[in-house]
């Protein structure tokens, strides 16, 4: 699904991110550097409704106006009715925020980061944030230690800092110094990120293959009934080993933490999260089900789409 892009035409001067993020926290003139305070649990983020392509509409689960779920316009009645059953049959499997996440059994797939001992750990110090970026920092630590993806740990011989950068939506044209045009994507806001960078370069590869995009593509052809499934913030979903998660700590402000579970930015991350995935789904991976990462395609005739719900 292509996002929707903006061709407006803007004859400024290039703004600073800062100016450009709608919902860019304001800087406080004298902020206040309070220590983070992990027992207050933070309200579940509203569900958010955007705007649907033609084709497609909302169905909720159990008329609860808290459960959507994306479905085509063109299902009968009968066929939606028999598709909501199913979904309401698994809505313990499906979640909307990061507190709804169960997780996979440590039994089943933990990641590993093997590094190179010729290489010596790194410890890096804390990277010089603004008060907008810092507030940034704080909201996102304080939402992964509320649901255990990260917990505090004060020594690691492995130590990454913090950065911050623009999270992007969509496309404006500007006009620079020179008067040329200039396509530029609108930032809404910022987005948390751990330089991994020198642990990477320490880890071993993992040389795990990912599917080709167009042998999926070929074999998803032909069929009548599509389910389009993702996996919400589905590397979060996989335990770190024990012996590894300190080599994932990383320094901010507020203290070093450590994740719990796989984050974002490692290397052999994908790799792990795809060798998990077809583990699960082996049994139907080219009859019924594609797997791209965190993205489950399920295909077939109706029966086979619950079987496949069922599985997923």
């Amino acid at each position: 699904m292509l996002a929707s892009v903006n061709t407006s035409l803007v004859f400024l001067a290039k703004p600073r991110l800062e100016d450009e993020a709608r919902f860019f926290i304001e800087e406080e003139a004298n902020p206040s550097d309070e220590p983070l305070d992990e027992f207050v649990v933070p309200p579940k983020p509203p569900i958010k409704l955007n705007s649907l392509p033609t084709g497609l509409r909302y169905a909720f689960l159990g008329d609860d106006p808290e459960s959507p779920v994306i479905i085509s316009d063109k299902l009968t009645q009968e066929q939606t009715f028999h598709l909501m059953a199913v979904l309401e049959k698994h809505q313990s499997a499906i979640g909307y925020s990061l507190q709804d996440l169960k997780g996979i059994s440590p039994a089943l797939c933990t990641h590993r980061i093997p590094t190179d001992p010729n290489i010596p750990p790194s410890r890096e110090p804390q990277c010089r944030l603004n008060n907008a970026m810092r507030e940034v920092v704080k909201k996102e630590v304080l939402k992964l230690l509320h649901v255990g993806i990260i917990y505090v740990l004060p020594h690691s011989e492995w130590v990454s800092p913090v950065q911050v950068v623009p999270k992007k939506e969509g496309m404006t044209v500007v006009q620079n110094e020179k008067s040329e045009l200039i396509p530029q994507c609108t930032v809404i806001g910022w987005r948390m990120l751990i330089d991994y960078r020198n642990l990477n370069k320490a880890a071993k590869k993992d040389h795990f293959p990912l599917p080709f995009i167009d042998e999926m593509l070929e074999r998803l052809a032909n069929h009548s009934f599509f389910c389009f499934l993702d996996g919400y913030s589905g590397y979060h979903q996989i335990p770190f080993h024990h012996d590894d998660q300190s080599k994932t700590t990383f320094t901010c402000s507020y203290g070093t933490c450590v994740y719990h579970r796989m984050s974002f930015g490692l290397c052999n991350a994908s790799t792990s999260f795809q060798r998990c995935m077809m583990s699960i789904s082996s049994d139907m991976i080219g009859k019924t089900m594609e797997v791209f990462m965190d993205d489950f395609f399920v295909y077939g005739m109706p029966r086979r789409l619950r079987y496949g719900f069922a599985k997923v």
